[in-house]
């Protein structure tokens, strides 16, 4: 993808706009906080857990909590936008508030580090697309830049020429990745919080990795566990993977200033409201860059007052259907893992 700006005039404009554009959102009460959305919302998913929880007890020993599994895996998503939207302070106006959610969510319920995602996800809201200094864009089982294909061993270039291909089999394995990560961090750490968080870790693990055990047969508990974090990586991954990756990279020294640098690093998905529950608001990027601690359910009305402001102005403004969106990914990570050049901005 390529986006042309002059660099000078965008940086000297974009304060102006962006306080502007502010002003508008503000005046519309998008930032207001929406408790009696979030309080329905997450007292409904958590209950929806609940449920699946007496299912998998009231089935008993039977192949048929395999099916309940695909469901909690699903609800388990839910949770971890519900996080996501804690770590960005749209749920409460207090952060100790936020964060007491973000734990719960978090570490309690998906068994995640909340301390460790949001150091990390705080520094991609800074840092959007710059290879540099955003952690997402951080080689690892797949590169971004053709750059990053630059010093690997002739497997490691192998591996990255057909990274598109293992890109699926990847996603299954995201939630593993996940606790990993958490674990690791949390080891790292000695202080108070990092203790409550590892203890959540613990009771996570009693509830969704030992408690099968005690209700089905070894392998169909074993069954159980693999099919619910394997599907809830998959899930998770695939309502992030479209963010921001094949969007255009930025270097050092752009000059584009805050509103220009979020609005063409990120993409927007197309759809109805259904589309933006299924992915947890990440549907409306752009709009959550430009506004992280706006509450989800005020980013649709956000929207409508972005697109024509970004149109005014011409600002390259991403918006695609999931599957073109998907389809742009794929040939993104072919493109650099075959060390094709990847469009900068600068």
């Amino acid at each position: 993808m390529t986006t042309t700006f002059e660099g000078s005039s965008a940086a000297v404009s974009n304060r102006e706009d962006f306080a502007e554009l502010s002003r508008t959102v503000r005046d519309r009460g998008l930032m207001t906080r929406r408790r009696g959305y979030y309080g329905i919302k997450i007292g409904a998913t958590i209950g929806a857990l609940v449920v699946l929880g007496v299912i998998v007890v009231l089935i008993g020993n039977s192949w048929w909590n395999v099916a309940v599994a695909v469901g909690v895996a699903f609800v388990l998503t839910q949770l971890g936008f519900i996080g996501h939207d804690a770590g960005h302070r749209q749920i409460c106006t207090r952060r100790s508030s936020n964060d007491a959610i973000g734990l719960m969510v978090a570490n309690l319920f998906t068994g995640f580090s909340f301390g460790w995602w949001l150091t990390k996800h705080n520094r991609h809201h800074a840092h959007t697309n710059r290879p540099d200094k955003d952690p997402d864009m951080t080689p690892g089982a797949l590169v971004y830049t053709p750059t990053q294909v630059v010093g690997r061993g002739r497997v490691g270039r192998l591996w990255a020429s057909g990274q598109a291909v293992a890109l699926v089999p990847l996603l299954f394995l995201e939630a593993l990745n996940l606790h990993v990560a958490s674990v690791v961090s949390l080891a790292r750490r000695r202080d108070r919080a990092g203790a409550l968080e590892a203890a959540l870790l613990i009771l996570h693990g009693c509830i969704f990795f030992v408690a099968p055990f005690l209700v089905l047969a070894p392998m169909r508990a074993l069954v159980f566990i693999v099919v619910t974090q394997s599907l809830f990586g998959f899930y998770l991954g695939v309502s992030f993977l479209t963010n921001h990756v094949g969007m255009p990279l930025l270097s050092a020294g752009d000059e584009l200033g805050f509103l220009r640098r979020q609005v063409i690093t990120s993409r927007n998905l197309s759809g109805r409201v259904f589309t933006g529950f299924i992915f947890g608001g990440l549907d409306t990027q752009i709009e959550h860059h430009l506004f992280p601690t706006m509450p989800r359910a005020n980013l649709r009305r956000a929207r409508e007052l972005v697109r024509p402001f970004c149109a005014e102005r011409r600002i390259s403004y991403a918006e695609q259907s999931p599957w073109r969106a998907y389809r742009d990914v794929l040939r993104h990570l072919h493109a650099a893992g075959s060390g094709r050049v990847t469009p900068v901005v600068r």
